[in-house]
C-alpha cells in the first residue's frame, strides 16, 4: 500500500518537472522541522469523465493549514486547481492520487521558519485502496494505541501538516507490530480520537456517531461528505465524544478519509464486530456511486477535469 507508481511530471512552484527531477535540497526546512502542509485527494473515473473529489474544498483546506502556520502559499485556490488538472493531464491518467504539497525549502536552519522560501507541488499517481482491497469488502482488524492522539493545543487537529503525522507513523506501526491493519488513537483524556489516516464512526442501533471536531480530530472531507451523505439518506449523525466502550459495544465500526475511502473496521483489540453491517453497506455502497458521479444532486462536489 506504500508503493508509488511514478508518473512523468510533477507540478512544482508554477512548472512541470520531469519526476525523477523534483527533488529537493537535504536542507530543506520542512525535512528537518515538519514544516510543511498538504492534502490527500482522489479523481475518480467517473461515468462524465474525470473529476477530482472536492479539489476545491481541499485546497481551501490546505490554504487554511498553512495561513495556521504562518505561510503564504503563493497561488490562489484557482490557480492550484488548474495547475492539478494541468498535472492529471499530462501524466495522462483517468484515476489517481493527488497530493499537493507546501513546505518550508532550502534557506534557513532553526526553528523559526520565516526566512526559509515556501516550495510548492502537487504530485499524481495511481493509488488503489489505501487499505487494501479486501478491507473494502471484509473490514479490517484495528488496535486502540498506546500512543495517544497529540493535543490541540500543540499541534492542532484542524491543521493538517507533515509534523502531525509522526503521530500516526508511530500509532500504525506500533499496530502492524500487533497484527492489527490499522490503529484507534485515543486523546489524551482517553476519549476516542480517530485511526492512523483516517477519521472514525460507530453505529449503535441505527444511529451514526462520530467525534466532533473539538476533541482533536482533522476535519476530514470525506468524514464531512459521509455526515451529509447519510443524512440525506435519512440516518440520525451525531458529532459526540466517544470513549473506548463505544468501539467495543459498536453494532457496526467504519474508517473513512480519502486513501482509505470507507472501510469498515471488522475487531477492535480483537473484538469481533458484524460484518458487513447494514448501514456501513448502505454508505459505502452511496459513495461509491456519490464518488463516481451517478448521484447527480451531488455533482458540486465532482471537479472535473
Amino acid at each position: 500500500m506504500s508503493e508509488i507508481d511514478e508518473g512523468k511530471y510533477i507540478w512544482k512552484n508554477g512548472q512541470l518537472v520531469a519526476w525523477a527531477e523534483a527533488t529537493t535540497h537535504v536542507l530543506t526546512h520542512a525535512l528537518h522541522y515538519g514544516t510543511a502542509v498538504f492534502e490527500g485527494i482522489r479523481c475518480y473515473q467517473t461515468v462524465h469523465g474525470s473529476a477530482v473529489f472536492r479539489l476545491r474544498d481541499h485546497l481551501k483546506r490546505m490554504e487554511r493549514s498553512a495561513r495556521m502556520i504562518g505561510m503564504e502559499l503563493g497561488y490562489s485556490v484557482d490557480e492550484l486547481m488548474a495547475a492539478t488538472f494541468e498535472t492529471i493531464r499530462v501524466n495522462e491518467l483517468k484515476e489517481c492520487y493527488v497530493r499537493p504539497i507546501a513546505y518550508r525549502g532550502y534557506g534557513a536552519v532553526g526553528v523559526n521558519p520565516r526566512s526559509a522560501p515556501v516550495d510548492v507541488a502537487i504530485i499524481v499517481w495511481p493509488w488503489g485502496a489505501y487499505l487494501g482491497a479486501e478491507a473494502l469488502e471484509k473490514g479490517i482488524a484495528a488496535g486502540i494505541s498506546s500512543w495517544r492522539q497529540r493535543s490541540v493545543n500543540a499541534i492542532p487537529g484542524a491543521v493538517k501538516s507533515s509534523a502531525s503525522y509522526l503521530n500516526s507513523g508511530l500509532a500504525k506501526m506500533e499496530a502492524l507490530d500487533h497484527g492489527y491493519g490499522e490503529a484507534i488513537l485515543l486523546t489524551e483524556s482517553g476519549l476516542v480520537a480517530e485511526g492512523s489516516g483516517e477519521n472514525i464512526f460507530v453505529v449503535r442501533d441505527g444511529v451514526i456517531a462520530t467525534p466532533p471536531l473539538a476533541d482533536g480530530v482533522l476535519a476530514g472531507l470525506t468524514r464531512a461528505s459521509i455526515i451529509q451523505i447519510a443524512r440525506d439518506m435519512g440516518y440520525t449523525v451525531l458529532e459526540q465524544s466517544l470513549v473506548r466502550s463505544d468501539l467495543y459495544i459498536a453494532d457496526e465500526v467504519f474508517f473513512t478519509g480519502t486513501a482509505a475511502e470507507l472501510t469498515p473496521v471488522a475487531s477492535v483489540d480483537g473484538r469481533q464486530i458484524g460484518l458487513p453491517g447494514p448501514v456501513t453497506s448502505a454508505l459505502q455502497t452511496r459513495f461509491f456511486d456519490v464518488v463516481n458521479g451517478r448521484v447527480p444532486e451531488y455533482d458540486a462536489w465532482l471537479d472535473r477535469v
